[in-house]
């Protein structure tokens, strides 16, 4: 058979080619050629690749292309320096520079904190305190910086916990500085670069006399041991300046042991201390007066014309007003003992009770003061009220009044017998031991209530002048010092200094079972320089040793160590 080839033309027309025949064109007759593998595409025509696949794969190219020009352009644009900062950090490590705080000084410069380096914590100085008994409730205690696990610093500051160390954590703390360090992948240091240098917490020289302090915490503490009261406090303040010599609380914690941290049996001692000795007595305690309240009742009194200071009142050992509930029964106020007739400078002296019942909320023909003015002198001088500077801010305390009574008894009306109480310092009366030297020092220096310092040179400058007349301050100081000569106060008396003070009994419980102990007062006489108020917490009422032992073992004191407070 002969191999045939046959054109096929359009229309099944002849046409004369004068180019080359294209393959396509082409059919073989395949019957007599070789066998070929069908499975291997041989004897078979290939099908040519359309266009559209060319087109698909060129765009699936082109996204591909497209997303990593965006993805580089989103590395290195948009987070470039994100990333830069990030590998830069894999050899660049910020190390803290931590500052030196500031030291803690007495008035006479001795150290009450202080910074010692320890090879147990190479990064920074640990705190150091004084341990001698009776300053932690002044200096107070802190927290040191803290690290996770992997060594990172999550705070990287010293927190003042309480007392000098809270209140002025500002200026004693400082800034930490910060260093650069470069290393290599093997953690070589490679260089480092100081780029913020620390900066030193500043120093602080405090008004407080330490060896005093401990002298009236100790005594203050033994006396709790020995008679069995629960606490106390104790405040000596320059009249003139506002300083704070003494601040004692008892008990208190111990700065070092709260500090480091690591004592728990004691620290959970601290805590399980049912008279708390967290507590800044002297602050932050209110306590209820007695009798210690008269001295200001007297310039109430003169203020307002309520009596003279040379007019007696007979104390017969109480007086009763009628009991509209009872008309058989009428009530009966006592004075601690029949009196006979005192003007008011005996009064004080002898601190008769029923003289301040009547000028307080009169009696037949006595006039007195009624609740209101009694609220509004006591305020005067500070009670019921706010210190306004921070650290001694503590506790505004109570005076009581009706509107107090209503919320506290149920609604119950304001009585005669509610006045008497008040005007000696019973009831709901509450203040604080630094409101009380605040006052005192006021009466001592003539009228300026001044704002208490715990540092060295006070704030001479900063005082309200309370508006009474001078005779009416030198009738009350003439008053507490007849106290100390031949009265209530006799036990003060000594032969190397004069002053004047007013103690202070007031009965607590509701069998009357206990008492708080008060001593109140200033000295040298003359020329007063130095107020004082010491309080003994909740004694049991047979006791005869209180606050005034406790003043009379410091004026010793004073008589021997610090002779020149006496002068």
């Amino acid at each position: 058979m002969y191999n045939r080839v046959r054109f096929f033309f359009k229309n099944n027309s002849y046409k004369d080619r004068s180019k080359d025949i294209d393959p396509d064109e082409i059919f073989l007759d395949s019957e007599n050629l070789p066998k070929f593998d069908t499975n291997q595409f041989e004897g078979r025509i290939e099908k040519p690749i359309s266009s559209r696949t060319f087109i698909f794969f060129g765009a699936v190219c082109s996204l591909i292309i497209s997303l990593f020009f965006m993805r580089s352009f989103f590395l290195q644009v948009v987070n470039g320096s994100t990333y830069w900062q990030r590998s830069e950090n894999n050899r660049l490590r910020y190390t803290l520079i931590f500052t030196k705080r500031g030291i803690i000084y007495d008035r006479f410069d001795n150290k009450l904190a202080w910074n010692k380096y320890d090879e147990s914590s190479p990064e920074f100085a640990l705190r150091k305190y004084d341990d001698t008994p009776g300053l932690s409730s002044v200096v107070g205690y802190l927290k040191y910086p803290s690290k996770d696990k992997y060594g990172f610093y999550y705070n990287e500051d010293f927190v003042g916990y309480d007392g000098v160390e809270k209140f002025y954590n500002n200026i004693l703390a400082g800034q930490n500085g910060l260093k650069i360090v470069e290393i290599d992948a093997s953690q070589k240091l490679q260089s480092e670069n100081t780029i913020r240098l620390p900066e030193d917490g500043k120093d602080l020289k405090l008004s407080i006399d330490s060896p005093l302090q401990t002298k009236l915490y100790n005594t203050i503490a033994n006396l709790s041991h020995a008679v069995g009261f629960t606490g106390g406090a104790g405040v000596i303040m320059d009249v003139n300046t506002g300083e704070v010599i003494t601040l004692a609380s008892y008990p208190e914690y111990d700065s070092q042991i709260l500090t480091d941290g690591t004592d728990e049996a004691t620290i959970n001692q601290y805590l399980k201390n049912k008279n708390n000795p967290f507590l800044n007595r002297a602050i932050d305690g209110l306590y209820t007066p007695g009798s210690i309240v008269k001295p200001f009742m007297s310039i109430a009194a003169l203020s307002e014309n309520i009596i003279d200071p040379k007019t007696k009142i007979l104390s017969t050992g109480s007086i009763s007003i009628p009991n509209i509930y009872d008309p058989l029964h009428p009530s009966v106020f006592k004075d601690w003992r029949a009196q006979g007739y005192v003007d008011m400078r005996q009064a004080l002296a002898v601190s008769s009770d029923v003289y301040f019942y009547e000028i307080g909320g009169g009696y037949q023909d006595q006039k007195g003061l009624g609740i209101t003015l009694i609220d509004k002198y006591m305020s005067d001088f500070g009670f019921g009220k706010d210190i306004p500077d921070g650290f001694f801010k503590g506790v505004s305390g109570v005076i009581p009044d009706p509107q107090w009574k209503k919320e506290n008894f149920n609604g119950e009306d304001w009585r005669i017998g509610d006045t008497y109480h008040t005007s000696i310092g019973q009831y709901g009366f509450q203040v604080s031991p630094i409101q009380v030297v605040r006052a005192v020092a006021s009466i001592a220096n003539g009228g300026k209530l001044l704002e208490p310092s715990i540092f060295f040179g006070g704030n001479p400058d900063k005082f309200v002048q309370l508006g009474f007349n001078q005779d009416y301050f030198k009738t009350v100081r003439e008053g507490m010092k007849l106290g100390v000569d031949s009265g209530i106060a006799i036990g003060l008396k000594s032969d190397f200094v004069s002053l004047g003070a007013k103690t202070g009994t007031a009965e607590l419980g509701s069998k009357k079972q206990f008492v708080n102990s008060w001593v109140t007062g200033f000295f040298p006489y003359d020329n007063p320089k130095y107020a004082f108020a010491i309080i003994m917490e909740k004694g049991p009422v047979g006791n005869t040793m209180g606050a005034l032992y406790v003043m009379r073992q410091i004026l010793d004191w004073l008589s021997v160590n610090r002779y020149q407070y006496l002068k």
